[in-house]
């Protein structure tokens, strides 16, 4: 689960069974979408009792799937009431969402819409063209800040002790050549993001993937997200499509305005 569950853990008001009830369900992590009752006992860690208590139970209430002729389990299509409560009651998503049309129409290139949470941005809303670099990744798909164009935005608008805490927990390591690892280093780079207003990312989490990405502020001052313009390598024109990019970001971002908590 979370990094912030051990911690959780110690509250009296801290509900071990809606813990292990969503254990079993993120055990299918979309590379692994049918699951047995063994394989979901030894992925989550509760004994074979318990995990049968937990699948028979949300399989009552629809979100797990049955297949009777493999005795495997897979997730309901129910789950994705989660996902639209959600969006319909954000704000963020709600303001964000003409912005990123009209920002995709603009440059025919990919638009997100991204949060931080914990050490991950996740994708909240997606615009995609037919120039897209990678078309697996959708709402819901959740990447390492540190090595984002997204994330480092998001990485800029924290104060150092939180920095360090989010990398103390998610170790840096490389995705691509030109992942930066160096906690220092990462941090000198969020000095620069802050002056410059936006962070630029080259290939450092999928080769050919090249990301402008700036933060939205909200109320209370800390930021409700990120917007990004991502580009394939082959299309990127250099520090023009940087400055170009980065103007149509700042409008975009103005466009949005404050979001309200």
């Amino acid at each position: 689960m979370s990094e912030r569950a051990p911690a959780a853990r110690e509250s009296p008001l801290y509900v071990n069974a809606v813990e292990k009830a969503m254990r079993v369900l993120v055990a299918f992590d979309g590379t692994r979408r049918h699951l047995s009752l063994s394989e979901i006992a030894t992925l989550t860690g509760l004994p074979v009792s318990a995990t049968q208590r937990f699948t028979f139970t949300l399989s009552r209430l629809g979100y797990l799937r049955k297949d009777d002729a493999t005795r495997k389990y897979s997730l309901s299509p129910r789950l994705l009431e989660f996902t639209s409560h959600y969006l319909e009651s954000s704000d963020l998503v709600t303001r964000a969402a003409p912005v990123l049309a009209h920002l995709a129409r603009q440059t025919e290139e990919v638009a997100n819409l991204s949060v931080l949470d914990g050490a991950d941005v996740v994708f909240v809303h997606r615009i995609v063209t037919r120039h897209v670099l990678l078309p697996a990744f959708r709402v819901g798909s959740r990447l390492p800040a540190y090595a984002t164009a997204p994330g480092l935005a998001l990485l800029a608008t924290l104060d150092d002790a939180q920095v360090d805490a989010l990398l103390a927990a998610r170790p840096p390591v490389a995705h691509t050549r030109q992942t930066v690892t160096d906690p220092a280093a990462i941090k000198a780079r969020l000095g620069e993001i802050r002056r410059k207003g936006y962070a630029h990312t080259r290939e450092e989490y999928f080769p050919a993937d090249i990301s402008i990405a700036m933060a939205i502020p909200s109320a209370n001052g800390s930021a409700a997200g990120a917007i990004n313009i991502a580009v394939a390598k082959a299309r990127w024109q250099g520090a023009a499509d940087e400055r170009r990019f980065a103007g149509l970001l700042f409008e975009a971002a103005a466009a949005i305005g404050v979001v309200p908590d």
